[in-house]
């Protein structure tokens, strides 16, 4: 599965993207990708156990919000993209 990131989470990961042998929940990717790029990473995706109110994620481009959420079941295909909330005027 190919994982992207965006803006500050790119910057948490280190990486503009990564590929990985995954399959799980979107919460199990969290916990396995806050375990591979650290705290920071942990802390910028993750509210205890949930999905941080900073963050966007799409799995093939839907809001995981009009799925499953962070029970959004994954498969070796998807692409999951990790974007911060970003606010404008």
């Amino acid at each position: 599965m190919k994982v992207k990131f965006f803006a500050g989470i790119r910057d948490c990961a280190g990486v503009k993207e990564d590929t990985v042998q995954f399959s799980g929940t979107v919460g199990e990717l969290l916990s396995y990708l806050s375990n591979k790029y650290g705290d920071a990473f942990r802390k910028a995706v993750l509210t205890g156990d949930q999905v941080s109110d900073r963050v966007i994620i799409l799995v093939n481009g839907r809001n995981i919000v009009h799925l499953a959420g962070i029970d959004t079941v994954l498969g070796e295909e998807d692409e999951v993209s990790i974007f911060p909330v970003v606010a404008g005027g």
